[in-house]
């Protein structure tokens, strides 16, 4: 997958918190969560709706990799 959350997590932990702190302040699922773990695409809301629980910007939190062509 070409998108990378890794950005999150370490953000998460930077800021003392870990995912079920962020399931609390933003209502996203455990399997959604689960896909951000996974690297798999979520929905852009999802995205905006921990953008404003962490006070951040969506680069903070994810990555653009582009999967290597064999």
């Amino acid at each position: 997958m070409p998108f990378k959350y890794n950005k999150l997590f370490a953000l998460l932990v930077m800021k003392g918190l870990n995912g079920t702190d962020l399931r609390g302040m933003t209502g996203i699922s455990a399997p959604t969560m689960a896909k951000l773990s996974k690297g798999e695409p979520v929905n852009t809301r999802v995205l905006a709706k921990i953008c404003k629980a962490l006070e951040c910007n969506v680069e903070d939190i994810m990555e653009y990799i582009p999967d290597q062509e064999d």
